[in-house]
Order: C-alpha cells, then sequence, then structure tokens
C-alpha cells in the first residue's frame, strides 16, 4: 500500500511537472515577437509510452522551411541505406579504329549524383578532378580522337528543374540552384567583384570561377559601407545565359563575392569534358550539348563509372549545412528508385507514400511542393515532424540520422541556438534541424531529459513580421527546460 502511494505520488509530481511546463511554453508565447504570428510545439517521449510533454497548436499545418529535410533524409536513409552510393557513367557509343579515332559520341550518363564535382562531403573530388579522370578513361580506351560530340544525357530526370513556389529572387542563386541528372561543382559557381572602398559607388564584376561558356553578367550592384552582409541576389533562370544582379555588398579594399546558380550544370558538365579531353591531348571534332531522350546504352562500351560518397555523409551536409540542392535531388531520387522519372512531382509522391506508409502524418497533414523546404507554400504540422524523429529513433539507421543534425555549437544549420552556451548547457544532449525563410523560424530535434530518456520535439512560429532574435531565445529557452524535464 505504502509503494502504491509512492508510486502515486510520482505520477502526480511528474504530471505537475508537465503542466508546469505547459504554462511555461504558453508564457513564452506571450513575447511581442509573437504578437499577430502563428506558433505551433509539440514535444513527447520518442518510446511511445509517455504522454506528451507539452503540445500547443500541434495538428496545426504551417511551414516547416527547412525541418522539412527530416523528412526528406528520413525517406532517404529508409529506402537507400546508409552506404547507397550515386553512378555517373561515362561512354563511347562506337569502338575507335585502329589508328584511335572515335568516330562516333561520347555520352556523360547521368545519375543525380548531387555530389559529382563537389569537394563538400569527405571524399568527393573537385569537378576539375572528375574531368579529368573522364579524360583519362578515354584515353585508356584508346581513343586518340573523338570525331562526334560530347553529350551530356539528362534524360532520367524530367518536369522543372526548380520546385513549384520557390521565390522569384531566390532561384538564380547558389541556395536554389536547378536540379540536373548531371549536378556539377554543386551546380554553382563565384562571381567576384572588384575592390570598392567608397559608398554608394557600382560594384563592377572582375571574373567568375569557374568561367561558364556563353554567360553574360550585368551588376546593378553598388556598395554600401554600413552594411557588412552580403545583400546582392543573382537574377536568372534555368538555362538562361544573361544574368542580372541587384542589391549591395560591403564597402572593400580586396574585392569581394558571391555565388550563383549554373545555367545548366550538365552543359557545362559537357564542356569540362572537352577540355579536359583536350589537356590530355585528345582532340574532339563535335560539341559539347545536352540530350534528353536516352540513347541505347546496350549498343555502348562503358568507359568509366564515378561513384559519389555513401548516402550517410551526404545527409550530413543536408542537415547540419542545410543545404537545398542535395535535398532535392534526394527527393528526385526517391522517385528513380520506385522505377519512375525524376522529377519534383514524382519525387513528392513516393515522399507522401513513405509517410503515409510509417503513420508519420494524416491524409491533411502535409502540403508539399519540395524536398528541402525552400518553398513557403509548404506545410506540416508539429507532430509530422516529431512523429518521423520518433520513427527514426527505431530505425537501424538511426545513427546516422542523429549524427546529421547540429549540436548548438555547429556553426552550421543557421546558428539557431548561437546562445545556448551562455552559460553552458548540455550541448551533446542536444541535436537540431533548424529552418529559415522569410516570416518563418523552424526548429526540431531531440534532447536528452535530465534521466537521459530521449524527448524529440518541434517548435514552429509562422507569420513573423520581424527578424527579431527574441523568437530563436524563445526557442532556446523551451529546450533548456525540456532538458531539465524529469522522468516519470
Amino acid at each position: 500500500m505504502k509503494r502504491l502511494f509512492v508510486l502515486a505520488a510520482l505520477c502526480v509530481c511528474g504530471a505537475a511537472y508537465a503542466q508546469d511546463l505547459q504554462s511555461y511554453v504558453q508564457e513564452q508565447l506571450r513575447h511581442p515577437v509573437l504578437n499577430g504570428a502563428l506558433w505551433g510545439g509539440l514535444a513527447a517521449y520518442t518510446d511511445g509510452t509517455k504522454q506528451e510533454i507539452f503540445a500547443v497548436n500541434a495538428d496545426t499545418r504551417l511551414t516547416p522551411a527547412s525541418t522539412l529535410k527530416l523528412l526528406t533524409t528520413a525517406a532517404a536513409l529508409e529506402t537507400f541505406g546508409p552506404e547507397h552510393r550515386f553512378q555517373t557513367r561515362l561512354y563511347a557509343s562506337a569502338a575507335p579504329d585502329e589508328k584511335g579515332i572515335l568516330k562516333g559520341d561520347l555520352y556523360l550518363r547521368g545519375g543525380g549524383d548531387p555530389t559529382l564535382g563537389s569537394t563538400r562531403v569527405p571524399g568527393a573530388e573537385t569537378w576539375q578532378t572528375v574531368a579529368a579522370k573522364w579524360a583519362a578513361a578515354v584515353k585508356k580506351a584508346g581513343i586518340t580522337r573523338v570525331e562526334g560530340n560530347l553529350y551530356a544525357d539528362v534524360s532520367a530526370f524530367e518536369g522543372p528543374s526548380i520546385a513549384p513556389k520557390v521565390n522569384w529572387e531566390n532561384i538564380g542563386n547558389y541556395y536554389a540552384a536547378p536540379a540536373s541528372p548531371l549536378y556539377f561543382n554543386d551546380n554553382l559557381f563565384t562571381i567576384y567583384f572588384k575592390p570598392q572602398p567608397f559608398d554608394g559607388k557600382p560594384a563592377e564584376v572582375s571574373r567568375t570561377d569557374p568561367e561558364v561558356p556563353g554567360l553574360h553578367i550585368k551588376s546593378f550592384v553598388t556598395t554600401d559601407a554600413k552594411n557588412r552582409r552580403d545583400n546582392a541576389y543573382a537574377y536568372g533562370a534555368p538555362g538562361q545565359y544573361e544574368m542580372e544582379i541587384y542589391g549591395t555588398i560591403p564597402t572593400n579594399f580586396t574585392g569581394f563575392s558571391i555565388r550563383a546558380a549554373l545555367p545548366d550544370s550538365a552543359l557545362f558538365a559537357a564542356h569540362a569534358l572537352h577540355n579536359a579531353l583536350r589537356e590530355a591531348g585528345i582532340a574532339v571534332g563535335g560539341r559539347a550539348q545536352t540530350v534528353s531522350a536516352e540513347p541505347d546504352y546496350t549498343q555502348m562500351t562503358l568507359l568509366h563509372t564515378y561513384q559519389s560518397p555513401q548516402l550517410k555523409d551526404i545527409v550530413v551536409i543536408v542537415n547540419q549545412r542545410s543545404f537545398n540542392l542535395y535535398a532535392d535531388a534526394l527527393l528526385r531520387q526517391l522517385a528513380l528508385h520506385a522505377g519512375k522519372k525524376g522529377s519534383v512531382q514524382n519525387g513528392l509522391n513516393e515522399l507522401e507514400k513513405f509517410v503515409r506508409q510509417h503513420k508519420l502524418a494524416g491524409a491533411d497533414d502535409t502540403v508539399l511542393y519540395d524536398g528541402s523546404g525552400l518553398a513557403r507554400d509548404n506545410l506540416l504540422t508539429p507532430r509530422v515532424l516529431v512523429n518521423t524523429l520518433t520513427f527514426m529513433t527505431q530505425s537501424p539507421h538511426f545513427k546516422y540520422y542523429y549524427q546529421s543534425l547540429a549540436t548548438p555549437n555547429d556553426r552550421g544549420d543557421l546558428l539557431l541556438l548561437r546562445y545556448f552556451l551562455k552559460p553552458r548547457h548540455q550541448v551533446q544532449d542536444v541535436r537540431v534541424k533548424g529552418g529559415t525563410v522569410d516570416g518563418v523560424k523552424t526548429i526540431a530535434g531531440y534532447v536528452k531529459d535530465a534521466d537521459g530518456h530521449p524527448i524529440a520535439f518541434a517548435l514552429m512560429a509562422n507569420n513573423l513580421a520581424s527578424k527579431n532574435e527574441a523568437l530563436l531565445r524563445i526557442h532556446e529557452n523551451i529546450i533548456k527546460k525540456l532538458l531539465e524535464y524529469p522522468e516519470n
């Protein structure tokens, strides 16, 4: 009887603490930064046996921003496995004659490897190294001259290369670069400006790296002595080689640079192969171009297969660095795995199947337009995020999913917890994915309570009127309270 009394007392105490935490969250939400805004949040133990710790608008659809990547990376790890590698193949349409002349074409068959020619992921190689390996494979095959063309095969994907609802202001910039079965150099290039130490003066472009054949840039950018941040935007579109840049950059004595989206990464890859062949002493009679109709590869000779780093290393870049290009590439890979063309819509259909199959969301809980969260019109509930986080704790791949999330002292993922270390808290017990688009700040992930038991949480603010960082402090305060929460 005494034992039952003690247990009952503990339950009452725990319930009271949960009620106090619910009240604490509600009190935090009274801050003026949330006037006129919409906030939703949920926290629950991941073992599925505990009651919710707190819930506010937990079933209200909200814009997730980059926390949507939690769904995309979960689906990718479960579909492919952490050791999966994506492939890009180089073919010759015929064998060379006795003089080493290929009276035919070379084909780069895009397989949708987002890391091709990028050094963001450990083990990946620069685009120059990749192109040189292609050229070396051609030379090894005994080819001394290519009389035909160099084709970049983009037939694996179809439909728009940029997801619907992505803001026009974004699409010329590197973080919203168009997708392609032949991703190359992260589908971006760098624009360098001449030094300009005077305020309000035109900022002239000095060069780009790499040089993009056929690209013409007009700069309407001016310098701003009061702003030390990049506020310049590149305006362009997929396949468009006339680009304009507007906005401001800081005054400087050494020059300044911004990154923009390649108009056509597949064509750039074909040009890179052309240049690498020439440097290897292999002449090319034709030109670099893309092809959207898949040729018959059974009648060709495979010269080289280039493999990406493992998926487990790619998802780290997706989540910790919130890299949109890789997230949307993984969405399209879900479609390819299902035997469909790698379109945004086919990828979304597969992601929805994953969500429904594992009961992560109800029929009306999600409205999705991409796999990265870049589109402001994406919608899902806090419960969907918490369900996904909880589901992944039971996955054999959970270790890689968990490690792909940022800690509060990680310099990536938007520094959403930048004051978390003042004073220092248990950063080792917190893993998060943040999200930011216009008027939206979200964060979701895991914390361990005072007894070391994992909690999944999602905190989502929409329709914010300003960039006041008080909202970030609110989210930090709630996470700190979860760290102190007692196991019941």
